[in-house]
């Protein structure tokens, strides 16, 4: 029987290589993943601590390395001796009938406890052992990465979504102010149609518009709770959380983060991504498989000793009563294990084996070309999102200037209906691309270094 407190230590110390918390190093020291109820305003750093530490994908990737430790010590454990314990109590009756003879008939019971230990102990296997702790201290390796990489995805999904959200709740404040002129603006036609300055036609089409924009202020109501209930998902939070968000600052200052070459970042992805480490990680774990195959089918040297004791009672002959006795025996010896014949499963395993190393070859590759796919294609995200936040800034002021002069217009007598409702649409599109164009910049930032494994909670104060 083994104690519970044998089965509590961490003589490897392999719970060294395990993050106190799933949200890793990207935390400060201080953050330990508890939380009380959510902050009103939600903030982007809070949501973003709350994705590290309770999004499923963070923990899971977080027990896939608790797990990859503990094999780690598994393979440390194959250097150190097995000792085994044994001990049995038996209930021995015998009896004994001699036919015409009954003085030598015997009938006996007694209670024999047998106790022993045995060691065995691995002193040579050519090099399969450590082909062995090679193999699972890289997919621990790997698994750390895996976590990296995970970290680095949830951070930048969270983000994203966040952003979304912000962008969909200013979405619904542009619609409600662009229902609220539609309405003066259906209004105002009604007033110039009942004085008979104005044909019904006029008010029919204001009437439409505001419709219309009550329509969009509905729907973009709906797309705000849409992205509220996926940004509580993202926290692992009920999608009824009630969250609610900060206005989106119009004060967006594009900077040289990125200032290195497209073809250069690309590089230092290709080298330093938490998804590629994972893939050489699994690469080499893979080739040091092959080695410890090839050694298990190797003969192994080993010292067994065995050590008992036990208390069965002899008889001086038959028909004599038994009496009380102890045994004691011990033996040491050397054994050569030597694998003969198999069924030629071992040149198979080998080949399985080389085949992962192919596989996982073929994996790095994947996981390079990819890297460099996502940054390409967010580098170009980002500097079209930089240059709109300026474009859409102009658009914006253009669209609220011929706004108030097109309204002034037709209230002055000189403009028409359908000028006052093209540059209200336009003024309403302006609007929606201006909000976009901010909350694209901001997640076309982190989206770029998410794409470099370059994140981390510092970037969230820029």
């Amino acid at each position: 029987m083994v104690c519970l407190p044998a089965v509590a230590m961490d003589v490897f110390d392999t719970q060294r290589q395990v993050s106190a918390t799933a949200s890793g190093a990207l935390l400060a020291d201080g953050v330990l993943c508890s939380f009380g109820s959510v902050g009103e305003p939600l903030t982007l750093m809070e949501t973003v601590e709350r994705a590290l530490c309770n999004n499923t994908q963070t923990r899971q990737a977080w027990v896939r390395i608790k797990a990859q430790a503990a094999a780690v010590g598994i393979s440390k454990a194959a250097y150190l001796p097995t000792v085994t314990g044994s001990l049995q109590g038996a209930q021995d009756e015998s009896s004994t009938n001699v036919t015409d003879h009954p003085e030598l008939s015997s009938n006996n019971r007694s209670n024999v406890p047998t106790a022993s230990v045995s060691l065995s102990w691995v002193l040579y296997d050519f090099g399969g052992r450590d082909a062995g702790l090679r193999s699972a201290s890289e997919l621990l390796a790997a698994a750390q990465a895996n976590h990296n990489a995970t970290l680095q995805s949830v951070f930048a999904t969270v983000t994203k979504d966040y952003y979304a959200a912000q962008g969909a709740q200013g979405a619904v404040d542009a619609a409600v102010e662009i229902e609220r002129s539609a309405r003066e603006s259906f209004e105002a036609a009604s007033g110039r149609v009942n004085k008979g300055v104005a044909p019904i036609s006029d008010a029919l089409q204001a009437q439409t518009a505001f419709a219309q924009a009550t329509f969009n202020r509905a729907k973009a109501q709906g797309d705000w709770q849409a992205a509220l209930g996926l940004l509580a998902s993202d926290m692992s939070l009920r999608p009824d959380a009630g969250l609610r968000l900060p206005a989106v600052e119009d004060g967006v200052r594009p900077n040289a983060d990125f200032n290195e070459t497209v073809s250069e970042l690309m590089t230092r992805a290709q080298r330093e991504h938490p998804s590629v480490l994972e893939a050489q990680a699994q690469l080499r774990s893979s080739e040091a498989k092959v080695e410890q195959t090839q050694a298990e089918g190797l003969p192994s040297l080993s010292v067994v000793a065995k050590s008992s004791h036990n208390n069965q009672p002899v008889s001086p002959s038959l028909g004599q009563p038994q009496y009380p006795a102890s045994g004691r025996g011990w033996s040491v010896a050397v054994q050569v294990n030597i694998p003969l014949f198999e069924g030629f499963a071992r040149t198979y395993q080998v080949r399985q084996a080389q085949a992962q190393v192919e596989l996982q070859g073929v994996v790095l590759d994947q996981a390079r070309n990819q890297v460099g796919l996502d940054v390409w294609t967010s580098y170009q995200a980002l500097q079209t999102a930089t240059q709109n936040v300026a474009n859409s800034a102009q658009l914006l002021e253009l669209a609220h200037a011929s706004q108030q002069a097109s309204q002034d217009r037709y209230m002055a007598g000189v403009g028409n209906i359908l000028e006052l409702l093209n540059v209200q649409s336009a003024l309403a599109a302006a609007k929606r691309q201006r909000l976009q164009a901010m909350t694209d910049w901001q997640a076309a930032r982190l989206q770029l270094a998410g794409r470099l494994g370059r994140l981390g909670m510092w970037r969230l104060e820029q």
